[in-house]
């Protein structure tokens, strides 16, 4: 952070422009000197006290804590304006033999306008340290015993006032003294009018000054209500990924530190109730399989099919508005429960070997609803969401068919949601490929083909579109999670937890 700021020049080219007419307003001896005299050795103390700056901030202010940092700011500063002003006060009381109260006219004027600058220089480092801890994602740590809000601007304004009225005073003697050596000639009108002029331009000076540094910690508050709020209003719609940043070592650090914590502790709970949906789905989904034909490996397959055909519609006209981030992620979720309703169905029925009879499959067609029904039932017990919302949409729509002639409503078209027409494109592809008791498994192409077949009929052409565009995927996951590959995974899982155990 250590880049040539803007204010840190402006400050002491202003600085430099006014303690030269400051001098001259106070002090009786300066007044003496030509502006040569006067100004040159005010700019080579405030040029070297600039030098300085780098070097000191490097070996103070960037190895000291984040939360003593910005104080370590206000301290170099401030004390090189000190250091300038006594050193000026040397140097016209060794040069020209002025009086040590003519020098220590210099050093107040200086205190004053550097204890100004430190602090507006000292702001400046905080929303650096900011916007560092943007970048970063560092935090800085809040004391215990910080120095209160209520204090730092308690301390300010009594500085403020006692500086406003201690360069006042000064002005003031000065121009008694300049009235008694004027005497009458010059008139009242005009002496006032001076005098008045001198006042008001101290006091305007000292009052930018205030005035500039109100603004430059009303920055820095604004920043932080921005952020904090920001941060608030994101986790009130679910959004729980920022954080505010710790920009300064008080109560608002605090707060922001608590905000964080809290923002943190939903965080959390919100993984860990994701965690425990997710097993509870896959619980829930390995249930139905245990009792079917079909193998754990079915569900891990069918949901990453989905996600494949989601991911690769979502830019679609007819799917943008549906598959977006948070919908391809629920339907990647839900989709292990597609077939809960075979829980329901009696054995005699779901492990038949042979072909169903027509109320045999009858009743099998009433899967789906009693996936829904268990589901609906879920949805009213916990309240409605949308993860129970598309678990529920693909289980009573995954077996409707693009041409109407499908269950268990015979919905047709772009009546069937979008959730069902995809389980459906996967569901029958996995179902292809897979081995069952009563069929072998069919390749890739030969799977390929019997999708191609029902084009508009079973599958809607652009969901089958995307399945020829992606086939290379499908094949992959299809050898990935294998049924083969699967039992052997769930076989070294088992022998783990038994050597373990």
């Amino acid at each position: 952070m250590q880049k040539l700021s803007r204010r840190a020049v402006l400050h002491y080219l202003s600085a430099t422009v006014i303690l030269a007419v400051y001098g001259v307003q106070v002090c009786p001896f300066l007044d003496t000197l030509s502006v040569t005299q006067l100004v040159v050795p005010i700019l080579l103390a405030l040029a070297v006290q600039f030098a300085l700056r780098g070097p000191l901030r490097a070996r103070f202010v960037d190895p000291a804590p984040y939360q003593n940092q910005t104080l370590m700011v206000f301290k170099c500063e401030y004390g090189l304006f000190l250091t300038s002003g006594i050193f000026l006060m040397i140097f016209n009381t060794l040069t020209y033999g002025f009086p040590l109260t003519s020098g220590l006219k210099i050093v107040v004027g200086l205190a004053t306008l550097g204890f100004f600058a430190s602090i507006d220089l000292a702001l400046e480092w905080q929303r650096k340290l900011v916007e560092h801890f943007c970048k970063t994602g560092h935090h800085m740590q809040v004391d215990e015993n910080y120095f209160p809000l209520t204090g730092k601007l308690g301390l300010f304004t009594s500085i403020s006032v006692v500086a406003i009225m201690g360069v006042v005073v000064l002005v003031i003697n000065k121009d008694l003294i300049w009235l008694r050596e004027v005497g009458r000639t010059m008139s009242y009108e005009t002496a006032q009018m001076l005098i008045l002029g001198e006042i008001a331009f101290v006091i305007g000076v000292i009052l930018a000054h205030v005035l500039n540094v109100i603004y430059s910690y009303v920055r820095n508050l604004r920043g932080f209500l921005e952020s904090e709020n920001g941060i608030l209003k994101d986790a009130s719609h679910g959004d729980l990924d920022g954080f505010v940043p710790v920009g300064t070592n008080d109560e608002f650090g605090v707060m922001a530190i608590h905000t964080n914590a809290m923002v943190k502790g939903l965080r959390d709970s919100n993984e860990e109730i994701r965690r425990t949906r997710d097993v509870s789905i896959l619980t829930l989904a390995s249930l139905a399989e245990t009792r079917d034909n079909e193998t754990g490996a079915h569900i891990l397959r069918t949901q990453r099919y989905i996600l494949v055909l989601a991911e690769h519609l979502r830019e679609h006209p007819r799917f943008e508005g549906v598959l977006n981030d948070e919908n391809i992620e629920l339907l990647y979720k839900s989709a292990p429960l597609h077939d809960i309703g075979k829980v329901g169905i009696p054995d005699n029925i779901l492990l038949k070997p042979g072909k169903l009879t027509v109320d045999e499959f009858e009743i099998m067609k009433t899967h789906p609803q009693l996936g829904a029904e268990a589901l609906r039932v879920s949805e009213k017990e916990l309240g409605s969401n949308s993860f129970l919302h598309f678990a529920r949409e693909i289980s009573l729509s995954h077996h409707e068919k693009w041409d109407g002639s499908g269950y268990p409503y015979g919905l047709k078209g772009d009546a069937i949601p979008v959730s069902g027409r995809l389980m459906a494109l996967a569901d029958v592809y996995d179902a292809l490929i897979s081995k069952r008791i009563y069929k072998e498994a069919f390749s890739h192409e030969q799977a390929r083909d019997i999708l191609l077949e029902g084009r508009g009929r079973h599958f809607d052409p652009d969901v089958l579109d995307a399945f020829v565009a992606c086939e290379d995927e499908f094949i992959r996951i299809a050898n990935e999670f294998s049924d083969h590959n699967y039992a052997e995974r769930t076989a070294a899982r088992a022998d783990d937890e038994l050597a373990i155990a």
